[in-house]
């Protein structure tokens, strides 16, 4: 296992006084090594729109990578899909790692009116799909496909990336962990989703996946989404939490160890604003920790 990647989960809410730029910045200077926005685009509350936060995030940042967490596949058709990471990853510098699910808030797709698949496996079919064309239109000159629900004639996308853009993927049931092993560049699931004790079983299963798929399965990135909390211990919820940042950074090193991680992604969990520096010093502690 390489260096441990530190990312944090930058909110979108456009409540008033809300600064998801500024917020990016701030995690920035706090050395850590991505910033994730998640997509849901539906509901009362404000928010913002996960590819525009992280464009203006991409332009006012120089180092941080940028991973939408995940993108819900039936919001954007694939080929736009290609083309806006490729435009991003090029912009940003190659900063761009692509969180990809299957969709699974249906009551939001509906919603909008967004065509989306009736069943989990034509759900898994679609995402099989889509990591196929966007390779292909990441790496040919013109891409014909003919998938369940996705046809291709002649698709271009120019430019073509000139570094890769890596694919992470989100999800946990038995076929697609499967699916992640043979196509995916990573597996980010959430704590909530797969708790530390489910966690090796499933990544031994995208292991063998790999495996079978004739695949190095240390090539594939075991990230994880972590609630975090600093100061009193919250107990009965899916959040790593400690009165001090030596307390949690000593817990996420424990998790780190024990489930081979490659990468955490700090949810914070409690008021952001104080959060952010308290989990800028368990970052601090846990790459210290675990290297």
């Amino acid at each position: 296992m390489g260096a441990l990647q530190l990312g944090y989960n930058l909110s979108t809410s456009a409540a008033a006084g809300a600064d998801p730029v500024a917020d990016g910045r701030a995690v920035e200077a706090l050395g850590f090594d991505f910033v994730s926005v998640s997509d849901h685009l539906h509901g009362e509350h404000p928010t913002f729109e996960t590819w525009t936060v992280l464009t203006w995030v991409a332009a006012a940042t120089e180092r941080v990578a940028l991973v939408p967490n995940v993108l819900g596949l039936p919001y954007r058709p694939v080929p736009v899909l290609a083309k806006m990471a490729e435009t991003l990853h090029r912009l940003s510098g190659g900063r761009l790692v692509l969180g990809l699910g299957a969709g699974g808030a249906d009551h939001e797709f509906e919603a909008f009116g967004v065509q989306r698949a009736a069943t989990g496996g034509e759900k898994l079919a679609d995402l099989d799909d889509a990591l196929r064309a966007l390779r292909a239109l990441w790496s040919s000159p013109s891409v014909d496909l003919d998938g369940r629900a996705l046809h291709l004639r002649g698709a271009q996308v120019s430019p073509r990336p000139d570094t890769p853009i890596p694919v992470w993927v989100g999800g946990y049931g038995p076929r697609m962990l499967d699916l992640i092993g043979r196509h995916a560049d990573g597996w980010l699931p959430s704590m909530p989703f797969v708790p530390p004790e489910r966690f090796p079983d499933l990544r031994d299963a995208v292991r063998r996946a790999s495996e079978a798929a004739g695949r190095d399965p240390d090539a594939v990135t075991r990230a994880y989404n972590v609630g975090a909390h600093v100061g009193r211990r919250i107990d009965g919820r899916p959040v790593v939490s400690g009165e001090t940042a030596d307390e949690v950074a000593a817990r996420l090193a424990g998790l780190v160890v024990d489930l081979s991680l490659d990468a955490v992604n700090l949810w914070p969990s409690g008021r952001e604003a104080e959060q952010r520096p308290l989990l800028g010093e368990v970052a601090e502690r846990l790459r210290g920790a675990v290297g």
